[in-house]
């Protein structure tokens, strides 16, 4: 498993070394954000753990170039010492995957990390072209487009995408998006909302009327028109 680590801490990153590489990960390091920016450009990586707070340009933003120039489909783990739910939003919305606050546990990077790239690996959304009024999803090319205009998404964005078009219109439960996306690894904290909020967000912030609908206490659907 080859994982980019874009850290400008040395103690932290020495940590990560000393524990994944004897756990036969394979490691390549960047100390800010260009740096690593240019490593991803440069090597196809299963997973990329990336601090938020570096020189050069922030984890933020190097995210968000990752998912839109480069077009890299790699997990992201994000780990930061921001802890608050509007940092945690900000991660999902530029395009993070997963988001760990430090002081962390070794232990759990390596199981979190080990999660992502098995959901990366496993993911099959199979089936030809959804379509719902004027948004589409061609789950063998990841491209999806709302009135033309194209959606990008992360690897998480993409499957609950496609589960609520499959379903639409009717009410997709919690618990179904939440078994879509995280099987029986399901996370501890409400994950389920930073991600439907960062899906809102790209689906529906630029066009005249939402799409993506909250069922107070029972799940998210889609519809067509302005209910």
């Amino acid at each position: 498993m080859r994982i980019l680590i874009v850290e400008d801490n040395a103690d932290i990153l020495a940590n990560l070394y000393a524990y994944l590489e004897p756990r036969g990960f394979v490691l390549d390091c960047a100390a800010n954000g260009y740096a690593g920016l240019a490593l991803a450009a440069q090597n196809e990586y299963d997973a990329v753990v990336l601090d938020i707070s570096l020189p050069g340009i922030d984890g933020l933003d190097l995210c968000r170039k990752l998912r839109g120039e480069l077009r890299s489909a790699a997990p992201v783990l994000m780990l930061t010492a921001r802890d608050t739910l509007e940092d945690k939003v900000a991660g999902f919305d530029s395009g993070a995957d997963d988001y760990l606050v430090k002081p962390f546990s070794l232990v759990e990077v390596e199981a979190r990390l080990k999660a992502l790239v098995r959901r990366a690996r496993g993911t099959n959304l199979g089936g030809s072209l959804l379509k719902l009024g004027d948004l589409s999803f061609d789950p063998t090319t990841f491209e999806a487009a709302r009135g033309g205009m194209s959606i990008t998404l992360t690897k998480t964005g993409y499957r609950l995408l496609s589960c609520l078009m499959q379903e639409a219109p009717k009410i997709v439960s919690r618990e179904k998006l939440e078994h879509e996306v995280w099987g029986d690894d399901r996370p501890e904290s409400d994950a389920l909302r930073t991600h439907i909020h960062a899906l809102r967000q790209a689906l529906d912030k630029p066009f005249p009327f939402a799409m993506l609908r909250t069922v107070q206490g029972v799940g998210y659907r889609l519809v067509v028109s302005d209910e």
